[in-house]
């Protein structure tokens, strides 16, 4: 039987636009694997591994052009969404680049013998390794930040570990093209091009997860197929680490203060960030827990004038938009539910923007009011009426695990008065990002960054976003009574790489 063909489609028409490869069959897949996992030895030195992310970013610029308008043609999301997305992609490349040639994510300690501790301590010496083969599924929303030149990728890479990807089926032409990219800016390293595989088709991402020579992997998508993966990853005869993002409704809770405050700022600021990008961000607040009296009429008021002024907007797939228009009509149909502003369809290929509302008191008690608990991808968010803080604590008691938790306050309120710490508080256990009086679209990539949270939010406690994401990949090996001539430079008394490092419970930079 032949094998499927690849299409490239585009968004705004749902027509195919070209053939773009063929769906890789399991010895393609083996293939990739072997010839990743032969090309580790070529990521050894740190220098070479920080010189080639810094090569990536500038052949990645050098064809910016040529790429934005391949993703634009398969994503919609337009040229000046994908430019910043793509300028965000390369500095991600030489943030990594920065922290390889640190050498602090090696995490060196070493002590020395002590015969006086209890017990003995003998001489022990400790970094991190590399795990081996890196599988990277990418995202649909993020074709250049979360795709073949991601997060996942540039910190495994970072890591030291070789790459394959799985090929997202909205954008596989934008794929091959980056791919090319990394591979020709491997090159110029002498490092062979099978760092980086490159694998499209359903079957592809189940053969790779469960490949023996695969060590870890990174997913950025839908519940469903994550937890599909993180299945079969713990179901191999070896089970291997799966870093998965899965789907977040990342709750905002709007005090009665802040809303009398500045409800008009927060039903614009709301309306701004869960529009943005047509609805398509991992980190969109889904559901907003807002008073129910006088002050929170004014913040809907605010929100419905914000959202009735958006334009219909194309969501990144056909099957995406399908069931955009399902779910919300499911929702709606629900008792005691509203639409101010109706979302769903906007025409035959876009969707509208919109929000609905229900009593807070509905979804405090378990019932069919639990599906508006559950991310709806696209432009349209939850609004919860509270008539006190009981409902607003009987919700959240609720909540399954976010990426984001949002708390919008007072000035009173921030500075210490009222329930502001509190909340604050009782929305920490909920997710791996908490905010006080900002949207939580938009995660900037710095070293104190975390992009997760509780599951489903995540599989793992760890990042996919900032300088620790690159702890994934890794893990720690202790030399005991081992003598200096056999050990691996970065454990020598003698330091002759320079590192950051703990050294007989010093720390030394």
């Amino acid at each position: 039987m032949a094998a499927a063909p690849v299409w490239s489609v585009d968004p705004r028409t749902g027509k195919q636009r070209e053939q773009v490869a063929v769906e890789a069959t399991a010895q393609e897949v083996d293939a990739a694997v072997r010839a990743a996992h032969d090309a580790r030895g070529a990521l050894t030195d740190r220098g070479v591994r920080a010189a080639f992310l810094r090569t990536a970013a500038d052949e990645l610029e050098a064809a910016r052009d040529r790429l934005v308008e391949a993703a634009d043609a398969e994503t919609a999301l337009g040229p000046a969404r994908l430019t910043g997305e793509l300028a965000r992609t390369c500095y991600q490349l030489r943030a990594f680049a920065g922290i390889v040639d640190e050498g602090a994510f090696l995490d060196v300690v070493i002590d020395h013998p002590d015969d006086t501790a209890t017990p003995p301590v003998p001489d022990l010496r400790r970094y991190k390794i590399p795990l081996g083969v890196v599988a990277v599924y990418s995202a649909s929303n993020f074709p250049f930040a979360f795709s073949v030149a991601g997060g996942d990728t540039a910190s495994a890479l970072a890591a030291g570990c070789p790459v394959v990807v799985k090929a997202h089926p909205d954008h596989p032409a934008l794929s091959e093209l980056v791919a090319a990219v990394l591979r020709r800016a491997a090159a110029r390293h002498d490092i062979p091009g099978g760092v980086l595989g490159l694998v499209h088709g359903f079957e592809a991402g189940i053969g790779l997860i469960e490949h023996p020579l695969v060590a870890a992997a990174g997913f950025t998508g839908s519940v469903r197929g994550g937890r599909a993966l993180f299945d079969a990853a713990a179901a191999r005869p070896v089970p291997i680490p799966f870093h998965g993002e899965l789907g977040s409704l990342n709750p905002v809770v709007v005090t009665e203060a802040a809303a009398a405050e500045r409800g008009e700022a927060i039903g614009a600021g709301l309306a701004g960030s869960m529009t943005l990008g047509v609805g398509q961000f991992c980190v969109k607040p889904g559901l907003v827990l807002a008073p129910a009296g006088p002050s929170g009429d004014a913040l809907l008021k605010s929100l419905t004038e914000a959202v009735s002024d958006t334009e219909a907007g194309v969501l990144l797939d056909h099957r995406m938009r399908d069931n955009f228009v399902a779910g919300v009509a499911e929702r709606t149909g629900l008792p005691d539910v509203e639409s101010p502003v109706t979302p769903g369809a906007g025409g035959e290929h876009t969707v509208s923007a919109g929000f609905l509302t229900v009593p807070a008191s509905r979804l405090a008690e378990e019932g069919a009011h639990d599906l508006l608990l559950e991310e709806c991808f696209g432009p349209v968010t939850v609004v919860a009426r509270y008539a006190d803080d009981s409902e607003v604590r009987g919700v959240l008691s609720r909540l399954p695990g976010n990426l984001t938790a949002t708390v919008q306050l007072s000035a009173a309120e921030t500075a210490g008065e009222g329930r502001g710490a509190e909340l604050v508080r009782d929305l920490t256990p909920l997710a791996g990002r908490v905010l006080v009086n900002g949207w939580p679209t938009g995660v900037a990539v710095a070293p104190a960054q975390h992009h997760g949270g509780p599951y489903p939010a995540t599989t793992s406690t760890s990042t996919s976003v900032g300088g620790t994401a690159i702890e994934r990949w890794l893990r720690p090996v202790v030399y005991q009574g081992t003598p200096e001539a056999l050990l691996p430079a970065e454990l020598r008394d003698d330091n002759p790489l320079g590192l950051p490092r703990r050294f007989n419970g010093s720390l030394e930079h």
